[in-house]
C-alpha cells in the first residue's frame, strides 16, 4: 500500500451515503416536545413553515407565490376563500364520550408520556338534508367529451363556487367556537375497536406470529459510555463482549447483559454497582500471529439509568392501559437479537447468512442472500415475536478485479477505462471494505474511498523529506515482490481522503458479508425476486424451520429474561368477506357482475359509462414494424373500445406515421400542430394519442432505470393486475413522452409496446380499453350497491373518499425532493372517479405540507389554498353538493409518526373545510393504509380447495380484527386480491380518527368493495384504490422531472413532481436544488382537459 502525503480530494456530488430508515413498532420516536403548533394562520411569516417540525425547514416568506397544483379541475386557482379557520371544534361535551371512553386519569407511574400537541375535536353529525340539484344523468348513457358524474353543474367561477358552497347549508349542532388549546397528546386517543366483525363467512388461517410469554423479570437498564467513542456498532459489540467475558462473573453478579450496540446495557435483575469503570483491550483482528499485533484500550463506564417496569406492559396487553410501554417493548426486542446479531449479519430488524439458504448470484458483482426478519410485537393475544423470510443483496466476495469485470460486463483487462467507466466502478465500490492479498496471511482491511484519476502506472508519491519520487509500480515491485499487471487501471483511494492510501485493484479482495445498499438495475431486481418468490406453503415452512433453528428455547440471553417462544404458528379466526355486486351498461348481455376468486372480466358487458374519443391520432416510435400493421392494430383497438361501450371514432384525424425515438419531442410537436390545424376551429380537441414503442424503450425515457420498489411492484402487482406485465411496468414508466403530452400539449396518451402490436390479443385490448376509458371521463363500473345507495356510512349523505401517499428519494439521493399525492372520489354516490393533485415537498418529509395552507396577497389580503380545499370545490363542482363526510386512506405511514401525521394533517383537513365556510366540519374516519409489513397469513389446510385459490393463497376478501392485532385499537388485515404466485401480503389499516363511528364490519366491507372498483383491470386489488391511484399519481408525475445527471440517470420510485408556483420557463423542469433545505423548485403545470381525467391510470 502507499500512502500518498499530498491531499487528492475525490471528485464531490457523485455518491452518498444511504440513510437508515427504521419501520415497526419497537423502533416507535415519538415526538420531540414542542409548541403548540398553532401559530397565527396556522403558519409562520405567512410562508409554508408550519409549527410542526418539519427537518429543519421553517417558514419560506410571507411573500413567496403559493403553489399550483396539477390534477384540479379548471376552478383549482386559489381564490381568496370565506371565513378565517376558527380553531377547535364543538364544546368539549361533544366528544366528551369519545375520549373519556378511551380511559383518562393521571398517568400511571414509569408511563411514557408524548410530548405537548393539539387537541383534536371531535366535528358534530348533523341531520343532512339535500339539497336542490339537477337530475343524475341515467347509467348507460355515453358521457359527452368529459366526465360523466351522476350529477353535474355548469362551469363556475371560483368565488362562484365560494359562495355555492357555503350556500348549501349544513345544519350544525353548535358551532366550533373553541379555540384548539395545546394539551398533551394523552389527551387523544386513537379509536377503540367498535367490537370484532361478524360478517362473512368464518374459517381459521395461520399467521407467522409466535406467542412470546411475558417474562417475570426485574428489568434494569444502565447507560454505557465508550472512549475512545467510534461510530461502528460491530466495534462496540466486540468492546462489550470482551468485558462480559472478562468479568461476568467476578464484577457483573454472574448477570448476561444485552446490549444494543450504542449506549444501553439491559440486565435481568440488578447488578451489584450503580457505576462502575472497565479498561478492554482489543486486539486488531485483521492481523495473524507471529506479526505485532495492533492492541486498542477502551475505557467503559456502566452506570445504572433506570428500570424497565414490565408491569405496565401487561397492563397494556391486558387493555388497562393506553400507551404501549416502548421501553419494555425495546428491551425484549434487544434481548432477543443479540444472539442471532453475533451469528449472523444484522440488517435493520433482518438477519442474513450464506449459512441460511439459497445463495444465488445477481449479476454485476451481487448475490442474494437468505434471512429472517424478527420483531416483538404487542397484540391480543399478547406478546407476539413476528419471524418472516426475506433476501436482500450483497456483495460477493470476489478480487475487485473480478468484481470490475462483471459490474462492466465486458473484459477490460487491455483496454484503458473510459471515463463512465471510471463514474460506475467509484459509484459501485465507494464505502466497500476489502482486504489486501499481497501479504500473504497478514490480511489489511481497508474501506474505499474512492479512484485515483490516473492510471496505476502514472503514479508516483514522495519517499523521503528531499521529495524523491518513486513510482507505484515501482514500490510494490521492491518491497513486496508484486509486479502489478493492469498498470492502466486506476488505484483504489483507501482510508482518510485527507491522506490517502493507494492499493493497486489486483491486490485487494472484496470483504465477505457487506449489504449492497445502492440502487439495483432492473435485472438484478427480477433475479433477487425470483429469489424470495415462495408459495404459501412453502414459505410457511421455511418460517417454521427458521423458528426451529433458533432454538429460542436454548437462547442464553432468552433463558436469562425468562422469555419463552412458541415453536407453532399463532391460529387465528379470520372471516372471508363476499365480493359485491358490479353494475355495467344496461345494453350489454350481462347487465350486472358478481367476480369469482377475486376476478372477472369484460366479456357481454359494456362500460357503465363509456367515454367519447372523437379525434385521435397514432404515432409509431417502434422500428421494423410497417404503418399498416399500426393502423390495424388501431382499429382493433378502437373496435375494442365501442364493443365495451365507448363512442370510438374509427378513423383517425391523421394517418399513422413513423417517428424516431431519439427526436420524440420534435414528432410529437410537429405532429399535433397538424392535427390542430386539420380540426375544426370551434372545440377542436384531440381526445387520445396512441403511441406504439419499441420493447427496450430506454432511449425514450430518458434512460431512467426503475428502482427496487417498483421493479418489486412489476413482479408482485401482476398476480391482481390482468394487464400484461411488461405493458403495465411500461405505463407506470412514464417519461418525457407523458411529460410533453400532458404538461406542453394538453393530450391523453395510451402507449403500447411493439409486441403487442404483432399479437394482437383480445385480453390485451380489452385491458387497455379500460384505461383509455378513464383517461377520457369514462367509468368502467361502479358497485351496484352504490348505486341503488345501500353502502353504510357513504350513500346516506354526500361523502368524499380520500386517498394520499408520500414517496421519498432512494437511499442516496440527498437532495431530491420527497413527493406528495392526494386523490379525491369526484363522483357521490358511485365513488369510482378520482381526481388527482400532486406536490414536491422537503427530502424525506412524510408529513403532507400542502394539504391546507395560507398565504398573503399585496392586493387581496389573506388567501387560502392546499390539495385538501381544492378537491372539496372541486366536488362541489362535480357533484352539485358539498361532503357531509370525510373518509380519507393515508398511504405509508409506519407506526412511529402514527400521532405526528395525524395531528398535522387532520388538522389541516380542519382548516381546509372551515375555509370554505364558516363553522363547515364535516365528520372525518382517518385510516392508515400499510403493506410494508411482515405479517402472512396461510390457509389453515393447504389442501382444501374451498380455502385457498389457486395459487395456494388465502382467499379474496380474508380479513382478521383478532389474536394478532391491536390489544385495544381499531386496526384490521385485509387480503383484498387473489394471489397469482407467491405469497399475499394483506394490507393493514388502521383507524386513527373515527368521527362517523365505523363499526367493524361497516369499514372492513366498505374497504374490501372499494378493491373490486379499481380502474386498471378486471381484478380486485391488494390496497384500497384511493391510496393505490394516490401512488399511481405520486410516481407519475416524478417523470416530469429532468432525469438525473448521474451515470445511471434512474429516478425513484414512486415519487412525483411538484406542483410548484407560477409556471417555469421550459428549461425550469428539475426540482433538484443544491442542500437539503432549498426550496423546492416548481413544474410545469398540467394543461386543463388533462386535469379532468384520470389521467395518471
Amino acid at each position: 500500500m502507499v500512502r500518498k502525503r499530498r491531499t487528492d480530494l475525490p471528485g464531490a456530488g457523485e455518491t452518498s451515503e444511504p440513510q437508515e430508515t427504521g419501520e415497526g413498532r419497537g423502533a416507535v420516536q415519538r415526538p420531540p416536545a414542542q409548541h403548540p403548533v398553532h401559530q397565527q394562520g396556522g403558519y409562520q411569516g405567512g410562508g409554508r413553515g408550519r409549527g410542526h417540525q418539519r427537518g429543519g425547514h421553517g417558514g419560506r416568506g410571507g411573500r413567496m407565490p403559493p403553489q399550483q397544483y396539477h390534477g384540479g379541475p379548471p376552478e383549482y386557482q386559489q381564490g381568496r376563500g370565506g371565513q378565517q379557520y376558527q380553531r377547535g371544534g364543538p364544546p368539549s361535551q361533544s366528544r366528551s364520550g369519545y375520549i373519556a371512553g378511551r380511559g383518562s386519569g393521571a398517568p400511571s407511574v414509569g408511563e411514557p408520556s408524548r410530548p405537548p400537541a393539539p387537541e383534536l375535536h371531535q366535528a358534530t353529525q348533523s341531520p343532512y338534508q339535500a339539497p336542490m340539484i339537477s337530475e343524475p344523468i341515467p347509467y348507460g348513457m355515453p358521457t359527452p367529451g368529459g366526465p360523466s358524474s351522476s350529477s353535474e353543474s355548469p362551469d363556475l367561477t371560483t368565488m362562484e363556487l365560494s359562495e355555492q358552497f357555503q350556500s348549501v347549508s349544513v345544519q350544525s349542532e353548535e358551532p366550533p367556537s373553541q379555540e384548539m388549546q395545546p394539551a398533551s397528546s394523552k389527551a387523544m386517543r386513537f379509536p377503540l375497536r367498535p367490537g370484532k366483525g361478524s360478517y362473512g363467512s368464518k374459517c381459521i388461517v395461520k399467521a407467522n406470529h409466535f406467542f412470546a410469554e411475558l417474562p417475570d423479570k426485574d428489568l434494569h437498564q444502565y447507560d454505557v459510555s465508550i472512549s475512545p467513542e467510534v461510530t461502528s456498532r460491530g466495534v462496540n459489540r466486540a468492546v462489550m463482549e470482551q468485558l462480559v467475558k472478562l468479568y461476568r462473573e467476578s464484577h457483573l453478579g454472574k448477570r448476561l447483559p444485552a446490549y444494543d450496540g450504542r449506549k444501553s446495557l439491559y440486565t435481568a435483575g440488578p447488578l451489584p454497582f450503580t457505576s462502575k469503570e472497565f479498561k478492554i483491550t482489543l486486539v486488531d483482528e485483521e492481523d495473524v500471529p507471529g506479526s505485532v499485533r495492533r492492541e486498542r484500550v477502551f475505557t467503559v463506564v456502566i452506570k445504572f439509568a433506570a428500570r424497565a417496569d414490565l408491569h405496565h406492559l401487561g397492563m397494556f396487553l391486558q387493555g388497562r392501559q393506553a400507551d404501549a410501554p416502548q421501553e419494555a417493548l425495546q428491551v425484549l426486542d434487544i434481548v432477543l437479537r443479540e444472539l442471532p446479531t453475533s451469528r449472523y449479519s444484522p440488517v435493520g430488524r433482518s438477519f442474513y447468512s450464506p449459512d441460511l439458504g439459497r445463495r444465488q448470484p445477481l449479476g454485476e458483482g451481487l448475490e442474494s442472500w437468505r434471512g429472517f426478519y424478527q420483531s416483538i410485537r404487542p397484540t391480543q393475544m399478547g406478546l407476539s415475536l413476528n419471524i418472516d423470510m426475506s433476501s436482500t443483496a450483497f456483495i460477493e466476495p470476489l478480487p475487485v478485479i473480478d468484481f470490475v469485470t462483471q459490474l462492466l460486463n465486458m473484459d477490460v483487462s487491455f483496454r484503458p477505462l473510459s471515463d463512465s467507466d471510471r463514474v460506475k466502478i467509484k459509484k459501485a465500490l465507494r464505502g466497500v471494505k476489502v482486504e489486501v492479498t499481497h501479504r500473504g496471511n497478514m490480511r489489511r482491511k481497508y474501506r474505499i474511498s474512492g479512484l485515483t484519476s490516473q492510471a496505476t502506472r502514472e503514479l508516483t508519491f514522495p519517499v523521503d523529506e528531499s521529495g524523491t519520487l518513486k513510482s507505484v509500480v515501482q514500490y510494490f515491485q521492491e518491497t513486496y515482490g508484486f509486479v502489478i499487471q493492469h498498470t492502466q487501471w486506476p488505484c483504489l483511494q483507501v482510508g482518510n481522503t485527507q491522506r490517502p492510501n493507494y492499493l493497486p485493484m489486483e491486490v485487494c479482495k472484496i470483504v465477505e458479508g457487506q449489504r449492497y445498499s445502492k440502487r439495483l438495475n432492473e435485472r438484478q431486481i427480477t433475479a433477487l425476486l425470483k429469489v424470495t418468490c415462495q408459495r404459501p406453503q412453502e414459505r410457511e415452512s421455511d418460517i417454521l424451520q427458521t423458528v426451529r433453528h433458533n432454538a429460542y428455547d436454548e437462547d442464553p440471553y432468552a433463558k436469562e429474561f425468562g422469555i419463552k417462544i412458541s415453536e407453532k404458528l399463532a391460529q387465528v379466526e379470520a372471516r372471508v368477506l363476499p365480493a359485491p355486486w358490479l353494475k355495467y351498461h344496461d345494453s350489454g348481455r350481462e347487465k350486472d357482475c358478481l367476480p369469482q376468486v377475486g376476478q372477472w372480466n369484460m366479456m357481454n358487458k359494456r362500460m357503465v359509462n363509456g367515454g367519447t374519443v372523437n379525434s385521435w391520432i397514432s404515432i409509431n416510435f417502434a422500428r421494423g414494424i410497417k404503418d399498416t400493421m399500426v393502423h390495424s392494430f388501431c382499429h382493433e383497438l378502437a373496435q375494442m373500445c365501442s364493443v365495451s361501450g365507448m363512442a370510438f371514432n374509427p378513423e383517425p384525424v391523421l394517418p399513422v406515421i413513423t417517428g424516431r425515438p431519439d427526436q420524440v419531442e420534435r414528432v410529437l410537436k410537429t405532429r399535433f400542430h397538424d392535427v390542430m390545424t386539420k380540426l375544426p376551429p370551434h372545440g377542436k380537441e384531440l381526445d387520445l394519442l396512441i403511441v406504439i414503442l419499441p420493447d427496450n424503450n430506454g432511449s425514450l425515457y430518458g434512460k431512467r432505470l426503475l428502482s427496487l420498489e417498483v421493479i418489486a411492484q412489476k413482479f408482485f402487482w401482476k398476480y391482481y393486475v390482468s394487464v400484461p406485465l411488461l405493458e403495465f411496468v411500461f405505463d407506470l414508466s412514464a417519461g418525457d413522452l407523458k411529460r410533453i403530452c400532458e404538461t406542453e400539449l394538453g393530450i391523453v396518451s395510451q402507449c403500447c409496446l411493439q409486441k403487442h402490436v404483432y399479437k394482437m390479443s383480445k385480453q390485451y385490448l380489452a385491458n387497455v380499453s379500460l384505461k383509455i376509458n378513464v383517461k377520457v371521463g369514462g367509468r368502467n363500473t361502479v358497485l351496484r350497491d352504490a348505486i341503488s345507495r345501500r353502502i353504510p356510512l357513504v350513500s346516506d349523505r354526500p361523502t368524499i373518499i380520500f386517498g394520499a401517499d408520500v414517496t421519498h428519494p432512494h437511499p442516496g439521493e440527498d437532495s431530491s425532493p420527497s413527493i406528495a399525492a392526494v386523490v379525491a372520489s369526484q363522483d357521490w354516490p358511485e365513488v369510482t372517479k378520482y381526481a388527482g393533485l400532486v406536490c414536491a415537498q422537503a427530502h424525506r418529509q412524510e408529513l403532507i405540507q400542502d394539504l391546507y395552507k395560507t398565504w398573503q396577497d399585496p392586493a387581496k389580503g389573506v388567501m387560502h389554498g392546499g390539495m385538501i380545499r381544492e378537491l372539496l370545490i372541486s366536488f362541489r363542482k362535480a357533484t352539485g353538493q358539498k361532503p357531509q363526510r370525510i373518509i380519507f386512506y393515508r398511504d405509508g405511514v409506519s407506526e412511529g409518526q402514527f400521532y405526528q401525521v395525524l395531528l398535522h394533517e387532520l388538522d389541516a383537513i380542519r382548516k381546509a373545510c372551515a375555509s370554505l365556510e364558516p363553522n363547515y366540519q364535516p365528520t372525518v374516519t382517518f385510516v392508515v393504509v400499510q403493506k410494508r409489513h411482515h405479517t402472512r397469513l396461510f390457509a389453515h389446510n393447504h389442501n382444501d380447495r374451498q380455502a385457498v385459490d389457486r395459487s395456494g393463497n388465502i382467499l379474496p376478501g380474508t380479513v382478521v380484527d383478532s389474536k394478532i392485532c391491536h390489544p385495544t385499537e381499531f386496526d384490521f388485515y385485509l387480503c383484498s386480491h387473489a394471489g397469482i404466485q407467491g405469497t399475499s401480503r394483506p394490507a393493514h389499516y388502521h383507524v386513527l380518527w373515527d368521527e362517523n363511528k365505523f363499526t367493524a364490519d361497516g369499514l372492513q366491507s366498505l374497504t374490501n368493495n372499494l378493491c373490486y372498483t379499481y380502474a386498471r383491470c378486471t381484478r380486485s386489488v391488494s390496497i384500497v384504490p384511493p391510496a393505490y391511484y394516490a401512488h399511481l399519481a405520486a410516481f407519475r408525475a416524478r417523470f416530469y422531472m429532468e432525469p438525473e445527471t448521474s451515470d445511471s440517470g434512474s429516478m425513484t420510485s414512486g415519487m412525483a413532481a411538484s406542483r410548484g408556483g407560477a409556471s417555469t420557463s421550459g428549461g425550469a423542469r428539475s426540482t433538484r436544488v443544491p442542500g437539503g433545505n432549498a426550496a423546492v423548485r416548481p413544474l410545469p403545470q398540467l394543461r386543463e382537459n388533462v386535469k379532468r381525467v384520470m389521467f395518471y391510470c
